[in-house]
This record gives C-alpha cells, sequence and structure tokens, in this order.
C-alpha cells in the first residue's frame, strides 16, 4: 500500500517552507502527501509580509475530508497561528486519527525573525496538542517559549530542556540544535527514561536555510509513514535535511534566506 502522509501547516507562497516544503519532502522521500491548511502567507525569502487564518470550521472541514478517505499513516502539524485552530485540530485529530504517529512541530517564528504564533495560541499548543504528540520537534527558541525559560546555549542545556518539555506529555522531543554556536549541529531525540540519540552533523555556512525546520519534521513524519521505528526516522531525517541543505547552493532562489534543495537526488 502507498505511504500516505498528511501536513496541517500554512502556507508559503514563497514555497520554501511550510505546506510547500512538506509535500516536497514528503514525495522526495517516497510518500503520498496530502494537506490540510491552517494558514495563507504572504512570504518570500526575505521575510513574511502578511497572515491570512484560515476559518477553524473550515481546518475541521479539511480534516474530516481527508482522513475519511485517505489511508494515512503519519501525521505533521506545523504553523498554528491561533488558539481556536489549536483546537479545531486537537478536535479533530481525536475523531479521525487516534493512535497514528504524530510529528508537531511547534512553528512559532520564521526563518527571517517573523513571529507566526500569537501569544495567546501558545498555552493552548501546550495545553491541548503537546499531550496528543509522538514526537515534538522544537528548535532552540521555541522550546525556550514552550518552557519560559531562557534559551539554551549547549548539549546539557538542550537535554534538560528536552527531558521538561517531555514532562508536558509528548512521547518524545526532538530538540533542534541549529540555532546554537560550534562547528556541528547536534539535535538530539530525547525519549522516556534516560534515553536519548544524539545526532551530530556538520555546521554548514550558507544562507539557505528557508524551511529546515519544517523540512527535517517533514522528514520524520515520512520515515514514521514509511513504517520505521522511531530513531531510524529521526537518523533518515537528518540526512536527508544534511544533504539538502550540502545542495541548496545549486539553487538560485530569491534575495533573502533561500530555500533548502528538496529534491537534490532528483535534478
Amino acid at each position: 500500500m502507498t505511504p500516505i502522509a498528511v501536513t496541517i501547516a500554512g502556507s508559503d507562497s514563497g514555497g520554501g517552507a511550510g505546506i510547500q516544503a512538506d509535500l516536497k519532502t514528503f514525495s522526495a522521500l517516497g510518500v503520498y502527501g496530502a494537506s490540510v491548511v491552517t494558514a495563507l502567507t504572504a512570504q518570500n525569502t526575505r521575510g513574511v509580509q502578511g497572515v491570512h487564518d484560515v476559518p477553524p470550521d473550515f481546518v475541521a472541514q479539511q480534516i474530516a475530508s481527508v482522513f475519511t478517505d485517505l489511508a494515512v499513516r503519519a501525521v505533521k502539524v506545523g504553523m498554528l497561528s491561533r488558539a481556536a485552530t489549536i483546537a479545531a485540530v486537537a478536535e479533530g485529530l481525536a475523531a479521525h486519527a487516534p493512535g497514528l504517529p504524530l510529528v508537531l512541530d511547534p512553528v512559532m517564528v520564521a526563518t527571517s525573525g517573523d513571529r507566526l504564533l500569537a501569544d495567546a495560541a501558545v498555552a493552548a499548543l501546550r495545553e491541548r496538542l503537546l499531550p496528543r504528540a509522538g514526537v515534538l520537534t522544537p528548535n532552540l527558541p521555541e522550546a525556550a517559549v514552550l518552557l519560559g525559560e531562557p534559551e539554551a546555549r549547549d548539549e546539557a542545556a538542550m537535554l534538560a530542556q528536552g527531558r521538561r518539555l517531555l514532562a508536558l506529555g509528548p512521547g518524545a522531543v526532538l530538540m533542534k540544535g541549529g540555532h546554537a554556536g560550534g562547528p556541528e549541529s547536534v539535535d538530539l531525540l530525547v525519549g522516556p527514561g534516560e534515553a536519548v540519540l544524539r545526532l551530530p552533523g556538520p555546521r554548514l555556512a550558507t544562507r539557505n536555510t528557508h524551511g529546515t525546520g519544517c523540512t527535517l519534521s517533514s522528514a520524520l513524519a515520512a520515515g514514521l509513514a514509511r513504517g520505521m521505528p522511531l530513531e531510524e526516522a529521526a537518523r533518515a531525517a537528518k540526512h536527508y535535511l544534511a544533504a539538502a541543505l550540502a545542495a541548496s547552493e545549486r539553487l538560485t532562489i530569491g534575495h533573502g534566506h533561500g530555500p533548502v534543495h528538496h529534491f537534490h537526488a532528483v535534478w
């Protein structure tokens, strides 16, 4: 049977992040991608110029349409800018996707620095969706906001924050270390008990970093949709993103933070 994953996220009109990055990633990794659009952004490589939220009842209708027809194997949740949207997604997943692997990427700030999540929605995200997530995938600024703490600056602090996020209910936490310093970009997959998987990678000097978080989380969801165990899916996702970043200089897209090369293995 064809593996299917669905992304529930915002649209990026510039094509480098959000729904567009997720669908490109799914396709590149051999997974059929479906989508539920939660917001439309006027966005390019230079920044976000506007956000238009999709009405929560229409978000719910999209969820029902997808799950009553397609045999979805994994779900990736990205940009949810309002508390009402978060509630609609939580209720829709509870009704239509109980027990499915859920990768929650708590998108709060774009690569350009533009804020994508209203302050009032942070508590709703923490309370309604974190306990449902199989894997939470925050970057360091997002982890700090979710915990109300200063941003982690080293691996020890990343691990400690990962464990505190784990206590909020997700099955595992993938702490993305791209915002830290040093020659390596280290991610930590924090699981129950003392479980931790260190995922190192070279820190590449490139301006083409738009959509890296979306790409990693959707690659992880693609692996889970294909039946990979979580640790194997995390390793594969890290490898895919590193290769897409390394190949990004082959692209000439926009005048700001360009996208990674999702189809580096194809063209």
